[in-house]
């Protein structure tokens, strides 16, 4: 069992007051916190060891190095790779998806299709559109079910042998719905078609082995498993990472220059031109070695029984409405009460000190589908506590009845 008052003492922020409230922290889909061997990381790379990375022979830059590429390992390790060159660094999960979708731009033509669906946040819809605007190619889109799962009977209609990429989320981050992207991806690749998923809310939470899953690509983002903004991964197979082109030119990308030619670096350094961002990317592994010391099994139950506390609590409240009902659901609750906007309800509820998300969550179509502006979203961690969370339907109540 997880000693979470000794997990609380590691996140300095948690002391904080808001609006004189002690914090209650339940945003964490938006972004986790971060320990203090993370910050401790960052302000120990930036006090002993700033240089950069690769090529440098003199110690800093090759302290920095060896740390930089030691966390390459570590992600490698986390999410089961089989080759460390498969794991490539990015500014979050967004550009990793916009790294692929570039790349898929000069592989499509007309009358081949790409799937997402109607879960998607808009960083893995947005880049597909572009992708097909420029490629010729069509996108479709995988309806949902009033419970927020994928309609499965649709997909398999939708998906063909001219289905050449299907990109979904493992985890909706509006909704909380767990997809079944294992059957996802093994039906996708009897029609050939390429697997990217988008785990940006599932890496803190489920346990991941890319060999077993056999997923083509994924890509998650280090700041929402408590490391830092600024530092994503793309994980992708060898063989479909060396077919694609490279994202960007500079610096670190290159073998060879000329005015005539120039020659790529071999992976994982053909798609990290430039200067990354070392700190970042060295303090991500105190990251990934906090989830991993605490076993993210672990975790996953901790924040399963806060969701079934959460959700037996919040529908208590007369007018309450929860959007995304399935069995398979991460930490997640959208919810509305009925007449009431959900942005006054998160602005009454940051003045009690309680910080929640409120909005379309960038997830338009979504709230669409389910003809509503917005909701109000709970997010746990692995922090969070039946207290909070008592706190939080306490504030509710009292945004309610303010508000009516």
């Amino acid at each position: 069992m997880l000693d979470i008052d000794k997990i609380r003492n590691q996140f300095p922020i948690l002391n904080r007051k808001v609006n004189g409230e002690k914090l209650t922290y339940l945003d964490n889909g938006a972004t986790s916190q971060k320990p203090q061997s993370v910050i401790d990381a960052i302000d120990n790379y930036y006090k002993e060891e700033n240089s950069n990375v690769h090529r440098g022979i003199h110690l800093l830059s090759e302290r920095a190095t060896d740390k930089f590429e030691q966390t390459r390992i570590a992600v490698q390790l986390f999410i089961g790779a089989k080759y460390n060159h498969e794991i490539i660094f990015t500014k979050g999960t967004t550009d990793s998806i916009n790294l692929v979708a570039n790349g898929f731009r000069s592989l499509l033509k007309e009358g081949n299709e790409i799937l997402i669906s109607e879960l998607e946040h808009h960083s893995n819809i947005v880049p597909w559109q572009m992708c097909c605007d420029i490629s010729g190619a069509t996108l479709k889109v995988i309806p949902i079910l009033d419970n927020g799962e994928l309609d499965m009977d649709k997909f398999e209609k939708l998906l063909s042998e001219n289905t050449k990429l299907v990109a979904l989320s493992h985890v909706s981050n509006s909704l909380g719905t767990i997809n079944p992207i294992e059957e996802i991806i093994e039906k996708c690749h009897r029609v050939g078609a390429k697997v990217l998923i988008d785990g940006a809310q599932a890496a803190s939470y489920i346990p991941l082995n890319m060999q077993d899953l056999d997923a083509d690509f994924y890509c998650f983002s280090a700041h929402k498993m408590y490391g830092p903004t600024g530092v994503g991964v793309l994980y992708g197979k060898e063989e479909y990472l060396n077919e694609l082109p490279p994202y960007q030119g500079g610096g670190e990308m290159i073998k060879e220059v000329s005015f005539e030619k120039t020659t790529y670096a071999d992976l994982p350094h053909k798609f990290e031109a430039g200067t990354p961002n070392i700190a970042g990317v060295i303090a991500f592994k105190n990251a990934i070695d906090f989830i991993s010391e605490l076993g993210i099994e672990n975790i996953a139950k901790h924040v399963k029984n806060l969701l079934k506390y959460t959700t037996s609590e919040i529908l208590k409240i007369e007018g309450v409405k929860i959007y995304g009902t399935s069995e398979r659901k991460s930490g997640i609750i959208s919810f509305n009460i009925k007449e009431l906007h959900p942005y006054d309800i998160g602005m009454i509820l940051d003045k009690l000190g309680v910080a929640i998300r409120t909005g379309h969550h960038c997830t338009q179509p979504v709230m669409n589908y389910y003809k509503i502006p917005g909701t109000a979203r709970i997010s746990i961690a692995v922090y969070n506590t039946i207290k909070e969370i008592d706190i939080c339907i306490k504030s509710i109540k009292k945004a309610k009845m303010m508000l009516s």
